[in-house]
């Protein structure tokens, strides 16, 4: 399928049968990444994970690439499908609650969206990790975004950076992805402001979070959940951040989207 605003095609992964749902992926990710979380929810709903732009079966990101593309995809993708449930991880988040306030999406569940919200500026490793890419040192840049968004916060960087770089050579799909994480920050730079903006969500929402995760992470859950007008949370116990991921505990996120989907109508 190809979005008119920047001529990008966005591919996505097609599973199961019933109630139909979109699933966007965070940062450093794609539809692949979803796969178990994916094949959880199809034996009940048709799952659609689509790959953002950049990554995956989608077509490059142009420049100045920011939010409003985002959106631009994420509009055509529900328009394509008829789909109006709508579950978003970290920056997938960020996209598809905004993407709540001009849509008609029924029901919205979002794991920790990586908003500016109470001093902490979650794309504060931005300008490191550029000048590190700059020099082609993508190991190093991939190791800013991991402790810059809250992983191996105890691990040194001297530790840390020959491993990234075993696993980009053994992986060449996660060195392709670091690069993409500047979408990411472009994201949610755009999406910078006060949380009391989304009041205006009208859709049932649902704040997935982990118990492991960042604290400044768990802050502006904390800081949406009295804003959104229609809203409840749920804590998963001893999940990090990246609980959906086929590498998480996507069985746990499974269970409460399931729940939170397969509810009343909205």
């Amino acid at each position: 399928m190809e979005t008119t605003a920047l001529r990008t095609d966005i591919g996505w992964r097609t599973f199961g049968g019933g109630p139909k749902v979109v699933l966007l992926h965070g940062g450093m990710q794609t539809s692949a990444n979803f796969t178990r979380l994916a094949r959880l929810l199809a034996t009940t709903h048709t799952v659609y994970v689509p790959d953002r732009r950049g990554r995956g079966q989608s077509g490059p990101a142009a420049p100045g690439h920011g939010l409003r593309a985002e959106l631009d995809d994420l509009r055509a993708v529900l328009d394509e499908t008829g789909a109006r449930d709508v579950f978003g991880l970290g920056s997938g988040a960020v996209v598809a609650l905004r993407a709540a306030m001009e849509m008609p999406i029924g029901r919205l569940a979002l794991y920790e969206p990586p908003l500016k919200h109470d001093g902490h500026d979650p794309v504060g490793w931005l300008s490191r990790y550029e000048g590190e890419l700059s020099r082609g040192r993508t190991a190093a840049a991939f190791v800013t975004v991991t402790k810059g968004t809250g992983a191996f916060r105890h691990v040194p960087r001297a530790a840390l950076i020959p491993l990234a770089g075993l696993l980009i050579r053994n992986r060449r799909e996660i060195g392709e992805l670091v690069p993409t994480m500047r979408l990411d920050a472009a994201v949610v730079e755009d999406a910078a402001g006060p949380l009391d903006v989304y009041r205006a969500v009208g859709a049932e929402t649902l704040l997935l979070g982990g118990d492991r995760s960042p604290t400044y992470l768990k802050a502006v859950l904390n800081g949406l959940e009295p804003v959104l007008p229609r809203v409840r949370r749920v804590t998963l116990e001893g999940a990090g951040h990246l609980a959906a991921d086929d590498g998480g505990k996507p069985e746990l996120v499974a269970a409460e989207l399931r729940r939170f989907f397969g509810s009343r109508n909205p």
